[in-house]
């Protein structure tokens, strides 16, 4: 009996059950088949969360950082961590709050429309245009985390399993929209967590000792003393500004907006916090391990992004190596899932709703929604059969466009009562474009971008909060309206932390 197979059959049907009971429970409006109605507890927020961000790139690009760039990736590590927390503290409970006085605001671009009482304007689509671009190419680095793990663990054809990872996180998202979502996302975190923790202290005990195992790992990467010598500033803070993303990501803060009290949030951050510590530390340990045990063994590992896989299928009996690569579907799917749901309620709420000319059933809008997963998710999995796509890279462009794009706006929205519409425009307009031209303009000696000099999330950042800045105190100060808006906001705040 193949246990491997049996273990992601068992995997895949739970996932699909979990769709068809979220489909039976919160699927009747547009606001519980996106939102789950506002009634998430804290204890799924976080874990939902925390899974929807660690991605593939958490079991797969990660640990494959750490044999390209050795200990520097823990500054990226560092950088998440400390930007994920500053999120629960800063974004999450005033969003959480604001999105529901915001006239119950579904997403983030309806909320952007509604904190400056323009419901159908032009902000609204255009930071709907910017989720779905992005998430596209973000949703495509989860089916390439797919289609590796299928080929390199079962020698299956690579872009047979990016369809095969496509169809089954379609299903269940499809089916259950975001109940389905938090609810398979929690399963997954719980999974990933466990796998994490187990995956390096199994591979540690290949070696007699720390220093053994640190002697094969200096073989292949520089020391932690070393890399600290070679680090420049801006190498230092390309790798911190990872953490300026989380202000950004639309599948993250949707989180916030979905849970069921705005009290539950503390809870929601000690839980989150913990699992994201454990997890990012394991992450880095499974790379570290592997450049070890790669050296130590004269393992000929083509790609090292797939060091977990590697280390799933020769240090653990089959049964175990299913619950394994379970754990890495987990981190794929629950972010494709949410990145789908994201970009299936922009298209439906705040384009086709808002451009329809018709009266629309909430369930006509519900099954435009189903449709547009689809169709997203079809497109990513084009995007994503050249199986030489890199996730790491494909995931840090598309963090830095919403980190860029978006983080400095919901920063100002939440915390500056002066901030008007033409200055989130420009914020928006200002970091998507600059992320682009980081990434893709060749104005370097050899052809080469402005991203090899520094993370292009840092000038994006930068530059998206200070075209917002400069833009709202040149432009006219906000109606009474908005400003009045802003202290009942605060209030509600006040009265519902007290």
């Amino acid at each position: 009996m193949n246990y491997t197979y049996f273990t992601l059959t068992l995997y895949f049907m739970l996932m699909l059950g979990i769709g068809i009971y979220a489909a039976k429970k919160s699927t009747s409006n547009l606001s519980d088949y996106m939102l789950g109605g506002r009634k998430v507890s804290p204890q799924v927020t976080a874990l939902s969360a925390g899974a929807s961000d660690m991605s593939g790139w958490m079991l797969m690009g990660l640990p494959g950082a750490i044999f390209v760039s050795g200990f520097s990736t823990i500054w990226v590590a560092v950088g998440l961590v400390v930007g994920a927390w500053a999120n629960y503290k800063l974004v999450a409970p005033k969003l959480r709050v604001y999105t529901e006085v915001a006239n119950d605001a579904l997403t983030l671009p309806d909320f952007f429309g509604q904190r400056f009482h323009k419901k159908d304007g032009i902000i609204k689509l255009v930071s709907a245009i910017v989720v779905i671009i992005f998430f596209t190419l973000y949703t495509s680095a989860g089916l390439v985390g797919g289609g590796k793990l299928f080929e390199s663990a079962f020698g299956l054809d690579y872009q047979l399993g990016v369809f095969i990872t496509m169809f089954v996180v379609v299903a269940y998202t499809l089916l259950g929209g975001f109940l389905a979502v938090s609810l398979t996302d929690f399963v997954q975190g719980v999974i990933m967590f466990i796998a994490l923790v187990m995956v390096p202290v199994v591979a540690f005990t290949y070696f007699e000792s720390t220093e053994t195992m640190m002697a094969y790992s200096l073989e292949e990467i520089p020391s932690f003393s070393q890399s600290l010598e070679s680090l420049t500033v801006l190498s230092l803070l390309s790798s911190l500004a990872w953490g300026l993303g989380y202000f950004g990501q639309p599948h993250i803060i949707v989180r916030f907006m979905a849970i069921d009290t705005v009290k539950n949030i503390k809870t929601a951050r000690r839980i989150g916090m913990s699992w994201m510590t454990v997890t990012i530390v394991g992450a880095l340990a499974t790379g570290l391990t592997g450049v070890a045990y790669v050296n130590k063994y004269n393992v000929d590992l083509k790609d090292p992004e797939t060091i977990f896989i590697f280390f799933s299928n020769v240090l653990f009996h089959p049964l175990i190596s299913g619950f394994l690569l379970a754990a890495i579907l987990a981190a794929v799917m629950s972010t494709i899932s949410s990145q789908l749901l994201v970009s299936s309620s922009s298209l439906t709420e705040d384009i086709y709703r808002v451009y329809s000319k018709k009266k629309l059933s909430q369930k006509h809008l519900v099954n435009v929604g189903r449709g547009c997963v689809f169709v997203v998710a079809l497109i990513a999995a084009v995007m994503a059969l050249q199986p030489s796509s890199n996730i790491l890279g494909i995931v840090s462009n598309a963090w830095a466009g919403f980190g860029a794009a978006f983080g400095p706006l919901i920063l100002f929205c939440l915390l500056w009562e002066r901030v008007t519409y033409s200055g989130a425009l420009a914020g928006i307009i200002t970091g998507a474009a600059t992320v682009l031209f980081w990434i893709y303009a060749p104005v370097l000696e050899g052809g080469a971008t402005l991203s090899s000099l520094v993370y292009e999330m840092l000038p994006g950042f930068l530059i998206s909060a200070l075209s917002i800045w400069l833009v709202s105190l040149w432009s006219e100060k906000p109606s009474k309206k908005i400003t009045d808006q802003f202290k009942e906001v605060n209030q509600v705040l006040i009265e519902s932390t007290s």
